[in-house]
């Protein structure tokens, strides 16, 4: 029988051993799952950053890319075919050929998101993913760095900021992150839903109580009730339009039959919770760097009379936290049909995981790989060069990118323009910056 008549089944990838898929089941996937892949658990995420789990997890795959190269590797689970990434290349190609032949609806992340969210685009299919990627495309305005309507939500930035500050202040200067992250959720849901939204603590957490149920995946019955009272309160406030939402915006688009609106600002409201630990991250990062932070508040004086400022330093600096400690540390896909690579065939059914950690970090290739280094974002980044992917990227590319960069650098600033920063839980070298840093144990001094 000659090479070319052997089927493409017959030549498959590079499989590991049971030993090595014990360990990356050890190493990567248990600690990522029980710091919570859908709403993060605290008290594993100060253990992972204590024990530096993240740092062993990204020398854990290099340790198999040194062996296998560049793969793809197979790994030995029975009953479920789960491929791991390792070359930068296949990285472009699995991000850049979805939703086909690398879909999005992935089985492990459509048993989480179902808890909250069965019908978004990120785990629908085919015609009805097309309708539902386009309403958020459009609501969420993803082919421009500045919303259309980022004046309506620059004072509600302003306002919320101002209002933390001031209460930081008023109880002795301590900034910690649960305050922080209520403030930043204020700003969320006035933007998303608007202005009456702005006390409904309640919304937020029956979204996070979902979320949580969403941790367990296949393992937790789905809050059919929860759900069911979650989707209402979205659709009452697309019902309600408030002016200068972004609900209200999407109320206004042009409806296809199987786009379900209501189930998409889920996502959103999901979204901007990862966004705000990027963001008091990225506050520790500028902290730790006068040299950034003085060039930071240089260009926010500089842009201090723009409607919505660009500011692409801070927003470049949230980039590096998501660089450096990534909200979405698994990229899922999962294939459509047999896949051939230059190594073997991939196939049907399989689960691609994309580990972004091992390619942000991955010191073998990066002499960045440790420090904080906002100038990678100076420009747009091509195929040619190496996968940084802190929102994914291809047609599976996070569709609020930009807003969240949007309101993520400009509340930054707000709170850069009315105090000075003193990072006290951490010290922090930005030429050599841990694996993790544990966004719930922050402590900022305002002065």
């Amino acid at each position: 029988m000659t090479a070319e008549s052997i089927s493409p089944v017959k030549n498959p990838l590079p499989k590991a051993t049971l030993m090595e898929t014990a360990q990356v089941l050890r190493d990567v996937q248990i600690p990522m799952i029980a710091k919570g892949p859908i709403i993060r658990r605290p008290k594993v995420v100060a253990a992972s950053e204590r024990l530096d789990l993240d740092g062993r997890a990204v020398r854990r795959t290099q340790t198999l890319a040194n062996k296998y190269g560049r793969g793809p590797l197979m790994l030995n689970i029975p009953g479920r075919d789960m491929a791991l990434i390792l070359d930068p290349d296949d990285v472009h190609r699995v991000l850049e050929d979805s939703p086909e032949p690398f879909a999005t609806a992935e089985t492990l992340k459509t048993s989480a998101l179902k808890h909250f969210e069965p019908k978004v685009a990120l785990i629908s299919h085919g015609a009805e993913r097309a309708q539902r990627r386009r309403l958020n495309e459009e609501a969420l305005d993803h082919g421009h760095p500045i919303h259309h309507m980022a004046a309506t939500f620059m004072p509600v930035v302003k306002e919320e900021a101002k209002a933390l500050v001031d209460q930081v202040r008023g109880s002795g200067g301590t900034l910690d992150y649960q305050t922080f992250i209520d403030a930043w959720f204020r700003v969320v849901r006035r933007v998303v839903l608007g202005d009456s939204a702005r006390e409904d603590t309640e919304l937020t957490e029956l979204t996070e109580k979902l979320r949580a149920d969403g941790n367990w995946g296949f393992f937790k019955p789905v809050d059919k009730s929860g759900r069911a009272e979650l989707l209402d309160r979205i659709q009452a406030a697309l019902d309600r339009a408030e002016p200068g939402s972004v609900a209200a915006f999407m109320a206004q688009l042009p409806k296809e039959s199987d786009a379900e609106p209501a189930q998409q600002i889920p996502q959103w409201l999901f979204a901007f919770d990862p966004a705000g630990m990027a963001t008091f991250r990225g506050l520790a990062l500028l902290a730790a760097d006068p040299k950034t932070l003085d060039a930071a508040r240089r260009q926010i004086r500089e842009e201090q009379e723009e409607a919505a400022p660009m500011l692409p330093l801070l927003r470049s600096t949230v980039l590096e936290s998501l660089r450096l400690w990534p909200t979405t540390p698994m990229i899922l896909r999962e294939t459509t049909t047999e896949v051939e690579f230059d190594h073997g065939v991939m196939p049907a059914g399989t689960s691609v995981l994309v580990f972004a950690p091992f390619f942000h970090r991955d010191d073998r290739n990066l002499d960045f790989a440790h420090r904080f280094a906002p100038e990678l974002w100076g420009r747009p980044r091509t195929r040619k060069d190496w996968p940084l992917v802190p929102f994914s990227a291809g047609l599976g590319i996070c569709p609020g990118r930009h807003l969240v960069l949007l309101l993520t650098s400009n509340f930054m600033a707000e709170i850069l323009g009315h105090s000075e920063l003193e990072l006290q839980s951490h010290t922090l070298d930005p030429e050599s910056l841990p694996s993790l840093l544990n966004n719930y144990g922050l402590r900022f001094r305002l002065h």
